[in-house]
């Protein structure tokens, strides 16, 4: 039996735990290593709206590629009986911006559903609504897919098909090696990369949300402007946020963004005024010049050779929205690892 190791349970390592498991089923043993696990990861906060954000000089067709298998993703979730269970809603959504140069046609755009980009009149009635001056927009259907519902179900799924779950902190690679025989590491260590794999680019975008109880929203409504602010329902709750803030480790609620948070919020939706505020959170997004997602052949310390390395981690704001279809390539470079040829296990 093969041994693969995966590193980071969080919704990338989860993905990857799972597609893994049943792809090598009774031909791997496939452990997870975490040192945290839902509900402590930093995606149990955040909203899971599909849609490709801060995800650096990431090229187009990448992005194109793995966010639209996470999208079919989400899709068989919702059509087979699950939505209710992991939180999985399809929505009307508005994307707008106030940049000088408008909002260029998205990458992304076929694989939303309906799609199409708003007239001038939509964006000067929205403008004055909101007390912004838009410059561009789209508005499409898509899904969000609640992290404090599918990190349990990932979970859940890849101990079923025989997953083994460590609960414990990576110092370095080496330390996966010791007392145990590997074949394979995936690294979805997230921030955690910065230390782990010794990468200067990766740093936290810190994200500052509240939640509240509104549940006569029914809209995203999320402005991609610097300076903007989004409104995304969830199946109990309506996030309110947020926050980009570049290489700050503050996890700490911040007065002040609160304040940026409830006003700009509450200039969109006036209905938000006086709302039941049920919790605010933070967390620190995994950011990187680019997503890397790669083989690398590490050189152990202890002169005994290479053991291959596939790395996934530095999806920024992007991690639900790519997990699925990142997961699947990394099933895709570690069949080219020469496997034997691997039994599908179904959905």
């Amino acid at each position: 039996m093969k041994q693969i190791v995966v590193i980071g349970a969080g919704v990338n390592g989860l993905c990857v735990a799972v597609q893994l498991a049943e792809r090598y089923f009774n031909l791997a043993n496939v452990t997870l290593i975490s040192e945290e696990i839902s509900p402590n990861t930093t995606g149990d906060g955040s909203a899971g709206l599909w849609g490709p954000y801060y995800c650096g000089k990431t090229p187009d067709h990448k992005l194109v590629k793995w966010s639209s298998e996470t999208h079919v993703f989400f899709h068989e979730l919702w059509m087979h009986g699950l939505a209710g269970k992991i939180g999985v809603c399809l929505q009307p959504c508005m994307r707008l911006t106030t940049d000088p140069n408008g909002y260029p046609e998205p990458a992304w755009k076929e694989i939303v559903f309906g799609c199409q980009k708003m007239t001038e009149p939509e964006l000067k009635r929205l403008s004055n609504e909101h007390g912004r001056c838009y410059t561009g927009g789209y508005h499409f259907a898509t899904f969000t897919c609640e992290p404090s519902g599918l990190l349990p179900y990932l979970f859940n799924r890849f101990i079923a098909v025989g997953g083994k779950f460590i609960h414990s902190k990576v110092l370095n690679f080496d330390t996966v090696l010791m007392n145990r025989d590997v074949d394979l590491i995936v690294n979805c260590s997230g921030l955690g990369s910065q230390e782990l794999a010794r990468d200067e680019a990766v740093l936290p975008i810190r994200g500052q949300v509240a939640r509240v109880s509104a549940p006569w929203i029914y809209e995203v409504i999320l402005d991609d402007s610097d300076d903007g602010n989004y409104i995304i329902p969830n199946s109990e709750t309506v996030v309110l946020g947020g926050t980009h803030q570049l290489n700050d480790f503050n996890r700490n609620v911040s007065r002040e963004d609160s304040r940026f948070i409830f006003d700009g919020c509450e200039r969109k939706l006036p209905s938000l005024k006086n709302v039941r505020v049920t919790g605010e959170w933070v967390g620190l997004r995994p950011g990187r010049d680019s997503v890397r997602l790669e083989l690398e052949h590490y050189q152990t310390t202890n002169g005994n050779g290479s053991i291959p390395i596939i790395h996934n981690y530095g999806h920024g704001g992007c991690g639900v929205t790519l997990c699925w279809g990142c997961a699947k390539e990394v099933v895709e470079i570690s069949d080219t690892l020469n496997w034997n040829q691997p039994i599908q296990a179904k959905l």
